[in-house]
């Protein structure tokens, strides 16, 4: 037996909002259902579902993370400042990753992260 895939399904508080902050990120909406309050976001080959009906505590705090890895950081890290988000400047961490972090909407939180050029 082998797992064919993993796919992150983050509870939301609207559906609507995080498809659109997601796609400032880059993804794009492979499938959508509004009645459901459920949408698949991809990126390449990366896939996330973004779901409402399951956010039965709404305000409650977020836990999940999710590390995203772009063969470019820098990058990627302009085109999310060009796409009007607010990210924080790239940061060398003392596991060999230059990285970024910050949270979605809801409070999920987003490493994104590439490995530094000695640690390639």
């Amino acid at each position: 037996m082998k797992m064919t895939r993993l796919i992150p399904m983050l509870p939301v508080r609207s559906m609507p909002a995080s498809v659109e902050f997601y796609r400032k990120l880059g993804f794009s909406v492979e499938n959508r259902n509004d009645s459901w309050r459920w949408a698949m976001l991809c990126f390449d080959e990366c896939r996330l579902m973004v779901d409402q009906s399951i956010n039965v505590h709404p305000q409650s705090p977020r836990t999940s993370v999710l590390y995203l890895y772009p063969d470019d950081i820098k990058q990627y890290h302009q085109q999310l400042r060009d796409n009007g988000l607010a990210v924080p400047d790239l940061e060398t961490s003392f596991y060999g990753m230059t990285e970024f972090r910050f949270d979605d909407p809801d409070g999920n939180r987003l490493w994104i992260g590439q490995a530094t050029a000695e640690n390639q």
